[in-house]
């Protein structure tokens, strides 16, 4: 199997849980946050939903500098937030199918500002990225059960579904 492959399917895997936990957020919660040091709802809801673009954006870019990338707004509702992870996987799925294993062997660089943060292949930063994604959606899965939403099944029944 080549790389793209691989990692299309594991794109691919992720995006149903993400897309049935994004839609059972709780609305007009988006300040809400179980402690001080954790992301607003809002704030981590928006990451969620757009995290499953990095991939195409570490297959056409060469780098990110966080430094210089602002924090987008929190979605006005669980709509926009599926539309907006939608959009994320169709230009995802785009990139990963286009590409081959050259492209994918070759470094990419996660940077802020002068501070080098991540430097290796394409292929592992992706695949470290769906990774990141799942978990943060598994903080999200804990957002709904502290605010008494069902949570969806992710791999596997959660205690509010079966299968």
């Amino acid at each position: 199997m080549k790389l793209n492959e691989l990692l299309l399917a594991q794109l691919e895997r992720e995006s149903r849980a993400t897309r049935e936990t994004l839609a059972a957020l709780p609305v007009g919660r988006n300040d809400w946050r179980p402690h001080p040091k954790s992301m607003p709802l809002g704030t981590l809801a928006i990451l969620v939903a757009n995290m499953s673009s990095w991939p195409g954006m570490i297959v056409e870019g060469d780098e990110l500098d966080l430094a210089a990338t602002p924090a987008p707004a929190p979605a006005e509702s669980n709509e926009q937030l599926v539309e907006a992870h939608e959009q994320a996987v169709a230009l995802s799925r785009k990139a990963l199918s286009s590409t081959d294993d050259d492209r994918l062997m070759k470094s990419w660089r996660l940077r802020f500002g002068d501070k080098i943060l991540d430097d290796r292949p394409r292929h592992l930063i992706i695949a470290d990225t769906i990774c990141h994604l799942a978990h943060h959606r598994g903080q999200l899965s804990v957002y709904l059960r502290l605010n008494d939403q069902p949570v969806p099944s992710i791999y596997g029944p959660s205690a509010d579904t079966s299968w």
